[in-house]
């Protein structure tokens, strides 16, 4: 008989009311070694099996934004602090309980408006909507757990907040460093009070003065060579170049599927930057232009001293101190 069975139980031994023990065997039996003595599991039937913890879901509506800080000098400083100084000034000087269709731009500095606007509190703003230029915006409204809208929906704005990459001494602007200039000029011109925010570093007497990567131009893929030639050689632009992505191959894609031109011009050439926004508009395969001109009513500037530079659009200038 084979050995392996011997260690089998026989049937007449087995009592129908007690358990047989599971009994794991060798599957190979070797002759010339003795047989292993059997295993037997005898299972815990009465302690319960681990459950592991359950995993954390963040709510979509909790704010995923800088801290909501009652001073922001006690933990930003430099640039950051400039930024959430000029927007919380903003928004406690023109975001009012009667505006209840607000439009949020794009940029570093946004964010602090999210931030400041949230800390009005959520009485004040379950009646408002909130339309985004961008993806970026777009992120910042939801995960505050503010009401997102469409331009299609409210197309008159009470007031849009938003940065810039340099804004001179008559509220002439360039914006779409981020490739969102299309947008946010859509989302400007829709409200009845355009307000720019950003830190001392964008305050400048006259355009082209620190952004040198050149006006933004939005173009669709199509006509982007046609136009790149016509500003080379016929808007004064040389050094216009399709602007390339920085994480994937080939050229940046805007939200609205286009490419982007930066055209270099000096600060001579930009004394008047509407002539020079009109004459690249009228370009066929030209989207939109980053050169936003006459438009904003006020600029917030943070300063590094903690002060806030404010420019009126009637030329006035004014100073507030911390």
């Amino acid at each position: 008989m084979n050995p392996l069975l011997r260690l089998l139980p026989q049937a007449s031994t087995i009592s129908p009311l007690k358990p047989v023990p599971l009994i794991i065997l060798c599957s190979r039996y070797i002759h010339s070694s003795p047989m292993p003595r059997p295993i037997e599991i005898k299972p815990d039937l009465g302690k319960p099996l681990p459950i592991d913890p359950p995993i954390p879901v963040r709510s979509p509506t909790v704010p995923v934004l800088a801290p909501q800080l009652q001073d922001p000098s006690t933990i930003l400083t430099g640039v950051e602090r400039a930024k959430q100084l000029a927007a919380w000034t903003a928004v406690d000087n023109h975001v009012k309980p009667e505006h209840k269709v607000i439009g949020i731009g794009s940029g570093s500095t946004v964010p602090y408006v999210v931030e400041r606007i949230v800390q009005q509190g959520k009485e004040l703003n379950k009646d408002r909507v909130f339309i985004p230029t961008g993806f970026q915006s777009k992120q910042l409204i939801v995960e505050a757990g503010l009401l997102l809208a469409d331009i299609d929906q409210y197309p008159t704005i009470d007031i849009t907040l938003d940065g810039a990459d340099e804004v001179d001494q008559n509220l002439n602007c360039i914006k779409g460093g981020g490739a969102c200039h299309l947008r946010e000029k859509v989302i400007a011109e829709a409200a009845l009070t355009f307000i720019l925010v950003a830190d001392y570093r964008k305050n400048v007497d006259c355009l082209g003065t620190t952004f040198k990567t050149g006006v933004p131009i939005e173009v669709i893929p199509f006509a982007y060579a046609k136009v790149l030639q016509n500003l080379q050689h016929g808007l004064g632009a040389p050094q216009a170049t399709l602007r390339m992505a920085k994480f994937k191959a080939g050229p940046i894609v805007t939200d609205n599927g286009n490419f982007v031109i930066d055209a270099p011009y000096s600060r001579e050439q930009l004394q008047e930057p509407y002539e020079i926004m009109a004459r690249i508009k009228m370009l066929t395969g030209v989207v939109e232009v980053g050169l936003f001109c006459h438009m904003a009513k006020a600029a917030y500037f943070g300063n590094e001293d903690g002060s806030v530079t404010v420019k009126w659009n009637d030329g006035k200038v004014e100073h507030i101190t911390g």
